[in-house]
């Protein structure tokens, strides 16, 4: 009725949940703080021992960071990478079709090629095509079992070092690419394919317009990974004086007997330069990434700086109450 009020009713400790008032307190991770700190010490221990050992010599570190033989050899390091990593995805794809053929002949034949670039190590294949004039005097193009010839040139004057560590790290990549863009390849459901064949599409025009597309979200990541990899195995391409950086810098400690100092100098370019590759690799597994990946997958710098915001907003609130 108008005019009556009601009283609002009256609660009791008994009728409050169990706790309401309680204050909430973080758990206190004792441990992880102090692991924390003895890292951080062990590691501000190790960086003040080299920076304070003479024998490190960093004023040969300084004379040689910027040298023009070191962006030569940068330089090379770069082109390869970016080559071997074209031929390896191109032959790479070719090879991981050939494993799905129903054809017995290619399935056959693309199994060996990846049984047999790696099963044998990378530094092995580099030496071999090094001194691949040793087996063959002459690289021959022609009809074979008869004497026609199309083209024939000198194996060494073809294969020069730098060819030689093209041809052996994008051959290698290959094998390991194949099985990349395979389990791409076999990610998609294999309706798509059946709906793109239902409306007229060949078999070609169905893997490149609708399952490649498709299969990038799971070849993308990964081949990122491998040209990070990739960038770094340029170094052992310096066994056959390929003129990268590995070998620039071994020409110049054969010379100084500076063997630390140098490496020290090829370790900050080799640094720097994953540290760049890895901006893009990063983004792209977030690209290709969304909707599988978890949603507190962040860098541990972000997680602590985010953390540590949390627990002084979640103090401020309390103290403000």
């Amino acid at each position: 009725m108008p005019g009556i009020t009601k009283t609002p009713e009256r609660t009791t400790a008994a009728d409050r949940p169990l706790g309401a008032d309680l204050p909430i307190v973080p758990v206190r991770n004792y441990g992880r703080w102090i692991a924390a700190v003895a890292a951080v010490l062990a590691l501000v221990g190790l960086i003040g021992s080299l920076a304070r050992n003479d024998n490190l010599r960093w004023d040969v570190v300084g004379d040689y960071l910027f040298a023009d033989l070191i962006f030569d050899g940068l330089a090379t390091t770069l082109w390869l990478t970016a080559a071997a990593m074209l031929l390896g995805l191109a032959l790479g794809t070719l090879v991981a079709v050939m494993r799905l053929s129903s054809s017995p002949v290619l399935y056959a034949l693309a199994n060996a090629f990846v049984w047999v670039f790696r099963g044998t190590p990378l530094l092995v294949q580099i030496i071999f095509w090094g001194y691949a004039a040793a087996l063959y005097k002459y690289v021959k193009i022609g009809i074979p079992f008869t004497d026609v010839t199309f083209f024939q040139a000198e194996t060494n004057a073809l294969l020069t070092p730098a060819i030689a560590a093209l041809l052996a790290l994008g051959l290698n990549e290959a094998a390991y690419a194949s099985e990349i863009v395979r389990a791409g390849i076999q990610s998609v459901d294999p309706g798509q394919a059946e709906a793109a064949h239902s409306l007229g599409m060949r078999p070609a025009l169905t893997m490149r317009r609708i399952v490649l597309p498709q299969a990038m979200r799971v070849i993308i990541p990964p081949m990122g990974n491998e040209t990070i990899n990739m960038l770094k195995m340029t170094a052992l391409v310096s066994v056959i004086s390929a003129h990268d950086l590995m070998s620039n810098i071994q020409d110049v400690y054969a010379q100084n007997y500076q063997v630390i100092p140098m490496l020290v100098v090829a370790g900050i370019w080799y640094l720097a330069l994953v540290t760049l590759l890895g901006v893009p690799q990063a983004w792209l597994e977030r690209r290709y990434g969304r909707g599988t990946t978890r949603a507190g997958h962040v860098s541990p710098f972000r997680r602590l700086l985010g953390g540590t915001a949390e627990r002084f907003g979640k103090n401020s609130k309390e103290q403000s109450r």
